[in-house]
């Protein structure tokens, strides 16, 4: 194999070694930065949001309206929204596409219908997913006042550890 083959071969490698760890681990170590389209819907208003919010601590929940444990995951987050809604962000984000039988408006009447009262946002393009290295729904990740994320879970948190991840963030 000659020289330039050999250099041609070990960039390409080299460049999708880079772009499998950015696809499992996110761009800058453990913090985020991903702007959202926010839902005008209960406790939300449309337009865009920074996500982690800057200069205050944050709880992230990936969530889909088709989602059966994401429903269950409203019921503690209500209740920590409840506790720590003055002094921690929240916000909600779907990933779900519009068209095809799904519109905002069906978004919203999820939200209504499960008593969300926070930020609810819209990500087709999956871009905090993909930075927060999420594999599933429904997904937390808890960010600290400089936006450093300090916990993540999968699958349904209950009350009691959601009170204690937020407790100790505030």
């Amino acid at each position: 194999m000659n020289r330039r083959r050999a250099l041609a071969a070990l960039g390409g490698f080299a460049m999708t070694a880079g772009g499998g760890y950015v696809a499992f681990n996110g761009l800058g170590g453990n913090s985020t930065a991903v702007t959202v389209d926010t839902i005008d819907a209960p406790g939300s208003t449309a337009g865009r949001r920074r996500l982690p919010v800057p200069d205050r601590p944050t709880l992230i929940d990936l969530f889909a309206t088709w989602c059966v444990p994401c429903e269950a995951q409203m019921r503690s987050l209500r209740e920590a929204h409840g506790e720590f809604g003055e002094r921690v962000a929240f916000a909600s984000v779907t990933n779900e596409r519009v068209g095809g039988g799904l519109t905002l408006d069906d978004v919203r009447q999820w939200w209504a219908d499960h008593d969300g009262r926070w930020t609810v946002g819209h990500d087709p393009e999956s871009r905090l997913m993909s930075e927060l290295g999420a594999g599933g729904l429904p997904f937390l990740a808890l960010a600290d006042a400089s936006g450093e994320i300090v916990w993540t879970h999968r699958g349904v948190a209950d009350a009691s550890t959601l009170r204690a991840e937020l407790g100790a963030v505030v």
